[in-house]
């Protein structure tokens, strides 16, 4: 799947354990030993998904978890959370606060990779078949291509018109640039997520008075707001 996952857990052995296995399920890694490395990283870059432990040398877990919710940039970043606790209320806490999913130490390595692909197929959008109708304005219709910006076609790719029809199924949804790349081209893709921004930036030229309608979340990606 490519995607980058943040290990945050400040036991060297298990860092190891959890990067070799989801290196071999086909994830790429970044471990941390404590929160202030780990979210000082998300200055650089932001991971796919963060697997975060709860017992942190330098911060309470649930507290990192909430800076990371707090944050425009970082909210949409599904979070595994892992502790050594065994409090049911531990447990209830993380997933009423918004955690994905919860797994306990000692737990199965491959487990773990079951949990992260799973949870990763739940952020994948969905896109319905029918014709979607945005703002009063603008139409978007998959089974002929075509955008209608006012009742006048526009002349769209087809790269562009996918990314259109993505972001218009689901107004408001920040969509990262990994996602709209792997809805685009999947596990085929070898073009930089960047390619991402010029399309974006023809498709805008090319719609008129909507094009003010999708906006850029600094450092995330991209979401058509109307």
């Amino acid at each position: 799947m490519n995607e980058l996952i943040a290990l945050v857990d400040d036991e060297p052995d298990i860092l190891e354990l959890m990067a070799l296995h989801l290196r071999k399920a086909g994830f790429r890694t970044e471990g941390f030993p404590d929160s202030k490395s780990f979210l000082r990283s998300l200055e650089k870059r932001l991971p796919g998904l963060v697997i975060l432990d709860l017992m942190l040398p330098d911060a309470d877990g649930l507290e990192v978890f909430r800076l990371l919710k707090k944050d425009e940039r970082s909210s949409t970043i599904p979070v595994i959370m892992v502790t050594a606790r065994s409090d049911e209320t531990d447990k209830i806490l993380g997933l009423e606060l918004g955690a994905d999913d919860y797994v306990t130490k000692p737990f199965s390595a491959k487990e773990l990779a079951a949990r992260v692909r799973a949870v990763l197929r739940r952020q994948q959008p969905a896109i319905e078949p029918g014709k979607i109708e945005v703002g009063g304005l603008m139409s978007i219709d998959p089974q002929t291509y075509q955008a209608r910006i006012g009742g006048k076609a526009v002349d769209l790719t087809s790269t562009e018109f996918r990314i259109l029809r993505l972001l218009g199924a689901k107004p408001g949804r920040v969509f990262t640039r990994e996602q709209i790349l792997d809805y685009l081209w999947g596990h085929d893709k070898i073009v930089l997520d960047r390619t991402i921004d010029v399309h974006i930036r023809n498709l805008r030229d090319k719609l008129g008075p909507a094009a003010r309608w999708i906006k850029n979340v600094r450092g995330v990606g991209y979401k058509l707001e109307p």
